[in-house]
């Protein structure tokens, strides 16, 4: 096991530190970026998740792979808590129930497994948050879309590009990283805020 303990090394007597330490450090530099650049982003998306939710509005947060995982996080974070007892707040994750999402994507395809229960589950004033690391994913796409129809608010939390339908989104926060893993690990981050944000409106004003 030795041989894989990452120890700091020296060349010319200056530090070189391991690829922990250095995934660490690319993780800090992009969070900071991502500060810098999307705070404003970050905000809209709370204030509108926020208003939503006080109007007695529900979010709904739909993404593929991690993306799904990090959808369940954040609707587990509003029905449950984070940092404040409030009262639960409604959200639902679309990737949650593997019967309804092995029966869309069976009987419609699974580029239909978001817009369909979008469709059935989705009213005007409500917001869908849509997560993909790529912001190409066929099924965010179309669940994006048919949010938009029926008059709800759109978020979409995303990589470094993604389709040009995407800037259609009433917000789009961007994490400029090619990196995949950076990417998820920010959009964490992100999602904490946001939810952090909601958490302390509803307790001021419900």
């Amino acid at each position: 096991m030795q041989q894989f303990i990452a120890r700091s090394e020296s060349v010319d007597g200056v530090p070189v530190r391991g690829p922990i330490y250095q995934a660490m450090m690319s993780l800090s530099r992009l969070a900071a970026t991502v500060a810098e650049s999307m705070e404003e982003e970050v905000t809209r998306s709370a204030v509108l998740s926020a208003e939503c939710l006080t109007r007695g509005g529900k979010i709904l947060v739909c993404g593929n792979g991690g993306s799904a995982a990090d959808s369940q996080h954040f609707v587990a974070e509003l029905i449950g808590r984070m940092c404040s007892e409030r009262q639960s707040l409604p959200a639902i994750s679309l990737s949650s129930d593997p019967s309804i999402v092995t029966a869309l994507g069976n009987d419609y395809g699974y580029e239909n497994v978001f817009s369909r229960q979008v469709e059935g589950l989705g009213h005007e004033g409500d917001v869908l948050l849509a997560i993909s690391t790529s912001g190409r994913s066929p099924n965010i796409l179309k669940a994006l879309q048919v949010a938009r129809n029926k008059g709800m608010k759109t978020i979409a939390l995303v990589g470094e590009s993604g389709d040009a339908s995407i800037e259609n989104c009433e917000v789009v926060i961007h994490i400029p990283s090619k990196d995949t893993q950076r990417v998820q690990e920010l959009h964490t981050a992100v999602l904490h805020a946001i939810c952090e944000h909601v958490e302390r409106v509803i307790t001021e004003t419900l």
